[in-house]
């Protein structure tokens, strides 16, 4: 290879790289600053390739994606003076690029400090405002509200954009806990206690009225059992003297032959009578003379 063929080749690696150097790329999610020996000069470039001069300009790039500040548990005191404590979240992103390094040093952890404190000394007065029972379960979404339009206004000053403010927890601290906590249930118990014995006394009064309508209900099922079977009674006597008026002779032979059936129905059965009684006189004669 000639001189003159190498010295054309490092010439256009040079450019490439220098072109390479004075490129630069902004995605959907990010946003840049253009510096010019260290100072500030461009920002809010729209996504695409853009162009800088090499070892004079360098950029610098930061999320634009929502980012979230989780916040360490803080105790803050009610209006009655009981302490909470408090687990928040703030969900923020970069609105305002040059506003956001001016104030910050482009430093993420520096703005969540800021933003932290700013959201403490909210809830410390938004709770200071309002009893254990309205922070907690009456006026919770109110608060967080109040916190997220309040912290916005403070926010914008730093270029960022606050999207929401929660609080994803609140409790008592131990000692109070313990107290709540045994208050509650020995007022439970009490109305458990209140319950179990309006319930015995229900169950005792039900079964008294069950014990009750049981008896009648035999006493009158006994009473038509004993009419229909005195009326079946009654019936079958007509009956037996009707068919004894039409046919004497044949109904005491019916009667007689019920009287073998049901004496000689076992090989056991002992039956000491006279052979010229009363009770042998169909074996005798069929006529019963």
């Amino acid at each position: 290879m000639s001189r003159n063929a190498t010295i054309a080749l490092v010439t256009i690696a040079l450019a490439v790289l220098l072109a390479a150097m004075a490129m630069f790329t902004v995605r959907e999610n990010e946003l840049a600053i253009k510096f010019r020996l260290g100072e500030f000069e461009h920002a809010d470039y729209k996504p695409g390739l853009h162009w800088m001069i090499p070892f004079i300009n360098n950029v610098r790039k930061f999320d634009k994606r929502v980012l979230t500040l989780d916040m360490q548990p803080a105790r803050y005191l009610t209006l009655e003076k009981k302490n909470v404590n408090v687990d928040a979240f703030v969900k923020w992103r970069i609105q305002d690029v040059t506003a956001f390094y001016k104030t910050t040093g482009g430093d993420e952890a520096r703005a969540n400090q800021r933003l932290s404190q700013v959201v403490v000394e909210g809830l410390r007065n938004e709770f200071g405002k309002r009893t254990i029972q309205e922070a907690i379960a009456g006026e919770r979404a109110e608060i967080m509200q109040i916190i997220t339009d309040q912290f916005a206004e403070q926010a914008r000053q730093f270029g960022i954009q606050v999207v929401d403010v929660r609080i994803s927890r609140i409790e008592l601290p131990s000692d109070v806990s313990d107290s709540v906590y045994k208050r509650m249930e020995a007022e439970r118990s009490k109305v458990a206690k209140d319950l179990r014995s309006k319930g015995a006394e229900a169950a005792e009064r039900i079964k008294a009225d069950a014990d009750r309508q049981s008896t009648v209900i035999l006493a009158e099922a006994y009473r038509d059992a004993e009419r229909t079977r005195g009326e079946g009674d009654a019936r079958a006597a007509q009956i037996y003297a009707r068919a004894f008026s039409r046919n004497q002779e044949f109904f005491r032979l019916y009667r007689s032959l019920d009287a073998y059936k049901n004496v000689f129905n076992s090989q056991q059965d002992v039956l000491v009578l006279d052979p010229n009684s009363e009770f042998f006189r169909y074996f005798k004669n069929p006529s019963g003379r």
